[in-house]
């Protein structure tokens, strides 16, 4: 009896092994990736990026490290839940390439869990580091200067364009960071070239239609879009309502202009991404944010698309031609 009372207690121990086993399992460290636009082709394309520099220190999704895709579709009112949930968890890194004010309210929220960051103006004014060579806090990251770009993107669109002397202005009133950094540096770029500037607002896809048709009725012959994510997931919109009205346009990233824009400025998107993930992936590592000094960007890309030029009638200068890194026939 005894025998069987030992054999029938083995088999009911042997049916909870794999449940036990299963918790025994280390958790994989999860790391909170926020997106301030949509999930689209161009996402997914920059997240290969950002999975990229994560494998350049060994980490790989679903095998050694989960990231969990966070995706605010332009609405950062989300944020401060977001942000509670991944603290209360809580996540191993927060990551906010792109996106300034995810970086700003994930710093606001928690001094401990790690953030890494890709900002388009200087962390150290926004108040995400101490210092560009030593952090000092729990974040780092990336500055890639797409706001202090600004005035450099604002000239070239008027070489371009140097028949109006009426630009238009989009910012995204829902991104006040990027809106008020973007305005303050343009607008005083503007005085200095005798150059009136419209500001128009918008943050959802009604407003930029209702943005095309307030420059239907005026004067303004180019539009300067700000450094947004919510612009950048609506490119398409914004590059076909363009077309349509004969409106120049200046962007900051190349995809925009590949697909109809006229120009842009401004520093490697997907080099962002990779950067943000090595360092997610130094951090994952054991680096300490504090130790990490932020990298600057340093490769800008001016690209011109030449059957837009020739669509809306610009004659684009020799030497304007000739500085332009990318040419699109």
């Amino acid at each position: 009896m005894r025998r069987r009372e030992f054999i029938a207690g083995l088999g009911a121990a042997a049916a909870h092994w794999p449940s036990a086993m299963r918790a025994q399992q280390p958790t994989l460290p999860v790391v909170g990736l926020i997106n301030g636009g949509t999930r689209d082709e161009i996402s997914a394309r920059l997240l290969v990026a950002f999975r990229t520099g994560l494998g350049e220190f060994g980490y790989v999704d679903r095998q050694n490290v989960s990231i969990e895709y966070h995706y605010l579709d332009g609405q950062f009112d989300r944020l401060p839940a977001l942000l509670a949930d991944l603290i209360r968890r809580p996540v191993a890194v927060i990551a906010t390439p792109g996106t300034t004010a995810a970086a700003l309210a994930a710093k606001s929220a928690t001094a401990t869990i790690p953030v890494v960051f890709s900002v388009g103006d200087d962390p150290v004014r926004l108040g995400l580091v101490a210092s560009l060579a030593r952090p000092g806090g729990n974040a780092t990251g990336l500055n890639n200067f797409f706001n202090e770009a600004s005035p450099k993107r604002l000239g070239l669109l008027h070489e371009l364009v140097p028949t109006t002397n009426h630009v238009a202005v989009l910012v995204n009133p829902s991104n006040m960071v990027n809106a008020e950094a973007t305005l303050q540096r343009v607008q005083d770029a503007a005085r200095s070239i005798s150059l009136v500037i419209d500001i128009l607002k918008a943050s959802t896809s009604q407003e930029i239609e209702d943005v095309f048709a307030a420059l239907a009725r005026g004067q303004a012959r180019a539009l300067f879009v700000a450094n947004d994510v919510f612009f950048a997931s609506r490119r398409v919109q914004l590059v076909t309502l363009a077309t349509r009205l004969g409106i120049a346009t200046a962007f900051t990233d190349r995809v925009s202009v590949e697909i109809g824009g006229l120009m842009s400025y401004g520093s490697d998107v997907g080099e962002m991404y990779r950067q943000t993930g090595a360092y997610t992936g130094q951090i994952l590592k054991g680096a300490k944010p504090a130790d990490l000094p932020v990298v600057q960007s340093t490769k800008f890309e001016f690209v011109i698309n030449m059957q837009t030029a020739r669509a809306l009638g610009i004659q684009v200068p020799p030497g304007i031609l000739a500085s332009a890194d990318v040419v699109i026939e």
